[in-house]
């Protein structure tokens, strides 16, 4: 395994982390509401930490949509970033093609 591998892994274990720790505000009822307050603006800032350039812009408008609103607690977000990110984007989606 190289680098590169390894540090995907890690990146894929950290998006766990962070998507248990939204799963742990839906689970306490009335002070997870507030949780979520806070919760919101961090997954969104963490995760273009994690995920650069625009995918990553696109990953935390969505990160904070879903923990701002009620019920979406449930959602992945991190992890279906990282599927995104590692399994189904291709390498032709990275390039930048300009045409004259």
């Amino acid at each position: 395994m190289n680098l590169e591998n390894t540090n995907k892994y890690k990146i894929l274990a950290a998006s766990i982390i962070f998507d248990a720790v939204g799963y742990a505000s839906f689970i306490i009822p009335g002070i997870g509401e507030f949780i979520d307050v806070l919760w919101a603006p961090a997954s969104a800032f963490i995760m273009t930490k994690l995920y650069k350039g625009n995918a990553g812009k696109v990953g935390a408008a969505v990160s904070f949509i879903e923990e701002a609103l009620p019920g979406l607690d449930v959602v992945p977000t991190f992890t279906l970033m990282w599927l995104y990110t590692y399994v189904f984007k291709t390498k032709e989606e990275d390039t930048i093609i300009e045409v004259s």
